[in-house]
């Protein structure tokens, strides 16, 4: 198995450029099967999570050419099956994105249950009775779940998310372009991934409004025609790099990012004593002008806080003079990454969805794990001011989420290797 080594760095100073957000590639990817034409999707990172959606394209009967400048052609004109195999599901929660627009395209899905970080339950509860709505029969087995539309096709609906869960809102969706029709999605969840495959559907025919509010109506269409389109850049990504340079007090120009898209984590960092400031080229992070403080984060559906940076954020925490606290609203069980962190020598108890940091100690290298995708980053940015070697096992969860992780880190200045155990 690959591992992280990670020795104490000095300030990290540079520039990075953000790849394409995997949360958003991954229903486009999706919403590829739509059309029966071919799809290209531009700015796609070379990621494990896009490998194994490009297999279960594959395994429908899809055609995939993905080109070495991250140009992806999707062509599902040949598919000839609806039915997603266990090896292939159980490798990423993403893989039960397919089934909206299945059902759409064919009236018939059968998935397997989804695998991916263990970060809560996040049932697919929402999905199913969204598709139900829409007039479809859902059987639900132990491993599995089979979905056939309704004899005259999905029907449009109005659907109330009891949660605004992204993956709901997106697969609910893509269910419902082609159905027969309005569709309104209420208590729609306005993440920036949302807009993006709003966008990619338009462009391939469909009517799609308010996208990025908390209601969506999707009138349906009869049918939707291939399409061009770019990625967003991942803000998850460009959230990881300022908190990068926040806790080694380093410098760095992140470039290709949508300012918007990280609001809640600039303002954060701004409480903190962190400049971060929009120019030109991109967005300036310096952790090394002011003496920095605590400050307290909770976790929302966007546009609050995102439950993606609050395990870096925490990294960062440690490392800053003070007491702060770090409420979890979103998971369950997001605090996995709290363990490895004290075992660092970080100063940190857990009550409930409630972390308490008492920051400012030395963290000291240690062997530990990247229990989760966002958790492995964090673990690398303690590394980064830990004294002494981190390292840190199970990194394909990092490498399913971040493109070209350690080039980056290294070109920044981090002491940061991979190496195969």
């Amino acid at each position: 198995m690959a591992k992280f080594l990670v020795q104490k760095s000095e300030p990290l100073y540079g520039e990075v450029h953000v790849s394409g957000a995997k949360n958003s590639v991954l229903p486009l990817m999706a919403a590829a099967i739509l059309p029966g034409e071919k799809c290209r999707i531009r700015e796609v990172p070379r990621l494990l999570d896009v490998t194994v959606m490009e297999d279960i394209l594959k395994s429908l009967g899809g055609e995939i050419d993905f080109q070495p400048d991250g140009t992806l052609d999707i062509d599902m004109s040949q598919m000839n099956t609806t039915k997603v195999e266990y090896e292939l599901a159980s490798k990423m929660r993403a893989s039960f994105m397919v089934m909206g627009p299945l059902l759409a395209k064919t009236g018939h899905a059968k998935v397997y249950m989804p695998g991916g970080c263990t970060i809560g339950a996040r049932p697919v509860d929402l999905h199913l009775k969204g598709f139900e709505a829409l007039g479809a029969e859902v059987i639900v087995r132990e491993n599995y779940v089979e979905a056939h539309a309704g004899p005259d096709g999905m029907i449009g609906a109005s659907i109330y998310l009891d949660f605004p869960s992204v993956g709901a809102t997106e697969n609910i969706m893509m269910a419902a372009v082609l159905a027969d029709g309005v569709t309104y999605i209420e208590n729609a969840a306005e993440e920036p991934e949302i807009v993006d495959l709003a966008n990619f559907l338009n462009k391939m025919g469909a009517s799609i409004k308010g996208a990025g509010t908390d209601t969506i109506k999707i009138e349906g269409v009869k049918s939707l025609k291939g399409t061009a389109h770019t990625v967003i850049p991942d803000r998850i990504e460009t959230g990881t790099f300022m908190l990068a340079a926040a806790i080694t007090r380093g410098e760095m120009m992140i470039k290709n990012i949508v300012p918007d898209h990280v609001r809640a984590i600039a303002a954060k960092l701004r409480e903190c004593g962190v400049v971060v400031e929009l120019t030109d080229e991109g967005l300036y992070v310096n952790g090394g002008m002011n003496q920095l403080v605590a400050t307290d984060i909770k976790t929302l559906p966007y546009p609050g806080f995102p439950t993606d940076i609050q395990s870096p954020f925490m990294a960062f925490l440690t490392t800053v003079e003070g007491a702060s606290t770090v409420i979890e609203t979103v998971f369950e069980n997001r605090f996995m990454h709290v363990a490895e962190l004290n075992r660092m020598g970080a100063n940190i108890r857990t009550q409930g969805n409630r972390a308490m940091i008492q920051g400012g100690k030395q963290l000291e290298g240690a062997r530990v794990l990247a229990t989760d995708l966002r958790a492995g980053a964090a673990m690398v940015l303690a590394g980064l001011v830990a004294t002494g070697t981190t390292e840190i096992s199970k990194i394909y969860h990092v490498e399913r989420g971040y493109e070209d992780f350690v080039e980056k880190f290294r070109s920044l200045g981090a002491n940061i290797l991979r190496i195969e155990d």
